[in-house]
């Protein structure tokens, strides 16, 4: 499954859709609540994968969070593809960015439904987070990242 950073106007739409309609959607939150500013910040990558025929499957950014540290967010994948190994692809990719940036940690804010995902992963849940829309509990987990392999 092709993954890349989107890179023209429709790639961007499809990467910004898909981050509306998992994320933001379900919680009846308008539409542009799926972007940030953080979003065009130049140490900002962003992970979009699409299936055989173009179609956006799942997205997730990776963002600087202080020296050594960078956070994902927004980490999405369509339902009907969820299970199929995009969240491990979307993941294991901004991992690597990450160990590129020199970050030796990870974190980032799961959803309750997403912790154990996560903890398959390597991450440890540090502490309860945030609700989000007052129904979507949330946990702190961090992972720490081996040096990059030369």
């Amino acid at each position: 499954m092709p993954l890349q950073t989107p890179q023209n106007p429709t790639e961007w739409a499809a990467y910004y859709r898909l981050r509306y309609e998992v994320l933001r959607q379900p919680w009846q939150q308008p539409e542009g609540s799926e972007r940030v500013p953080e979003d065009g910040l130049p140490t900002t990558v962003h992970a979009l994968a699409l299936d055989d025929s173009g179609h956006a499957t799942g997205v997730a950014m990776l963002q600087a969070a202080g020296p050594g540290t960078g956070q994902v967010r927004f980490m999405a994948v369509v339902p009907a593809w969820q299970g199929r190994g995009v969240g491990r692809q979307l993941l294991g990719h901004l991992e690597a960015a990450a160990r590129q940036r020199g970050y030796g940690r990870l974190v980032l804010h799961a959803r309750e439904a997403a912790v154990p995902f996560y903890i398959r992963l390597g991450y440890t849940v540090q502490a309860p987070s945030h609700t989000l829309f007052d129904t979507v509990a949330h946990f702190l987990m961090h992972k720490e990242l081996a040096a990059p392999t030369r």
